[in-house]
């Protein structure tokens, strides 16, 4: 446990919601008109798949901010 705080935490939170404000406003500007005609059954695997794909590279991001290491 450290002992001192670091600045990797604020900053990291900032940075990961700066990227998940992005990824929506992405996948609202160019992702949502496309299928905007769909199903709605065949949007909601499509929408389910993105909820999720976000959280992939996660674990790591968050070893990062607490270790200062990415692996």
């Amino acid at each position: 446990m450290r002992e001192t705080p670091t600045l990797r935490i604020p900053l990291g939170v900032l940075g990961l919601f700066a990227v998940l404000i992005a990824y929506g406003l992405l996948i609202a500007r160019y992702l949502a008109p496309v299928m905007a005609e769909w199903h709605p059954l065949f949007q909601t695997p499509v929408y389910v798949t993105l909820g999720v794909v976000w959280i992939l590279p996660l674990k790591r991001f968050l070893i990062w901010m607490e270790t200062g290491r990415w692996g």
